[in-house]
């Protein structure tokens, strides 16, 4: 079953270069079923984080009507970047599978290993700095979440 799903994202990235958009496909499947597709949408959208594994968790969780994915799988035609690995941590789906590498990627062009070493690096020393504004009203916003009694956890 998972060659079926591997197969089936690999040739939506073909063709979604062959339309103009990114090599990158994704697959979320639930119950043996395709429930969203997406493909690298990038420089098509001019949106950075158009990245075929987010745009398919997007329509996923408006299909599914949820924010959490438990119980699908992912398939994606690559390893998922550091951005991608973030958000399929937040949504939760059961499995991921891939097909070509982060090596692959990065052999066509597509390196992230200069984000996946910035992770390491502390905030103020990274490449962009990122710099902390103390305030001692920084975490007012979640005290409110604390003690919001309707609150959705996630």
């Amino acid at each position: 079953m998972e060659q079926a799903f591997i197969d089936q994202v690999i040739e939506l990235a073909v063709a979604s270069v062959r339309g103009g958009g990114g090599p990158f496909a994704a697959l979320v499947v639930k119950d043996g079923v395709v429930v969203a597709t997406g493909v690298n949408q990038v420089t098509r959208a001019n949106d950075p984080t158009a990245h075929a594994e987010v745009v398919a968790i997007r329509e996923a969780c408006r299909v599914l009507g949820t924010f959490h994915l438990s119980g699908c799988d992912i398939y994606t035609s690559c390893e998922p970047c550091p951005m991608c690995l973030g958000a399929i941590y937040w949504a939760r789906p059961a499995r991921v599978f891939f097909a070509a590498t982060r090596a692959d990627a990065a052999a066509a062009g597509f390196d992230d290993s200069r984000i996946y070493g910035q992770i390491a690096v502390p905030p103020a020393e990274r490449a962009i700095p990122m710099i902390r504004v103390p305030d001692e009203q920084a975490t007012r916003p979640f005290r409110e979440w604390s003690s919001k009694p309707d609150k959705i956890p996630y």
